[in-house]
């Protein structure tokens, strides 16, 4: 179906497995390459279950993706390391740009050559909630693939099509080729429980394309949602915009 050729966009697939990344490495809940003379991150939001003046919370390391391991159109010139963040607590009331009932998410991106010493032991968050928000250390096998979108954000001339491939290809009717799940760099954004809406950057209103998918499964040990999905949006005319943080 050549027509659906425009619509595709390269992905990363992680594919994590339990294991023990080191600080250089790609990881889901390993360490980090955070320089040492550079404060860690604590949450914006304040905690309300802590008494007035009690510290903010440290954030915890969700994932950590060097370039040389995953390729592609994500990286912006002068950097080679994508890394994002999370205070591991429910915020009903979130901060703008972030979703609500959901972790408040940090993104970082960084040059591996401009680090030098490197943070030994970051703090530990202060409370985080029982379940889901502490991912657990793991590896990675990244699988690049080229991601379609869910036929609704196509035009009507081509979602027939599009079902017919679907239906064809996956096996028992499973969908193998539109808005892929699971962990994963760019591609397109699952829609399983809505219909399918874009965000338009606050700065400049251009489009803003998926960036990165934390999805929950067994691997990781992370639930977000009701075993759903948080995604990260990005201004495709400036990474520096502010990213959008949706749960879906």
């Amino acid at each position: 179906m050549p027509e659906l050729g425009p619509y595709g966009r390269e992905a990363a697939l992680l594919h994590p497995e339990r294991g023990t990344p080191g600080v250089r490495d790609s990881s889901i809940g390993g360490p980090l390459l955070w320089p040492a003379d550079e404060p860690w991150p604590t949450c914006s939001v304040p905690d309300g279950e802590s008494s007035s003046g009690a510290p903010a919370s440290p954030m915890v390391p969700v994932v950590q993706l060097f370039a040389a391991d995953v390729p592609g159109p994500w990286w912006p010139e002068g950097s080679d390391v994508l890394q994002i963040l999370w205070c591991p607590n429910e915020h009903w009331d979130a901060p703008p740009h972030q979703a609500d009932v959901s972790p408040v998410v940090m993104l970082r991106r960084r040059s591996s050559a401009d680090v030098g010493a490197v943070i030994e032991n970051p703090p530990a968050p202060l409370r985080h909630e029982e379940f889901g928000y502490l991912p657990q250390p793991c590896v990675i096998k990244p699988e690049h693939l080229v991601d379609f979108p869910f036929r609704e954000e196509l035009p009507h001339t081509l979602r027939v099509g599009l079902q017919q491939l679907v239906d064809g290809t996956g096996p028992e009717g499973q969908d193998v080729i539109t808005r892929v799940a699971g962990w994963k760099l760019g591609g397109w954004p699952t829609w399983h429980l809505a219909e399918p809406w874009a965000f338009k950057c606050e700065v400049c209103a251009a489009e803003m394309r998926l960036l990165f998918t934390i999805a929950s499964d067994d691997a990781t040990d992370v639930v977000v949602g009701r075993w759903g999905d948080l995604r990260i949006f990005s201004c495709v005319a400036d990474h520096r915009h502010p990213f959008e943080v949706d749960l879906h």
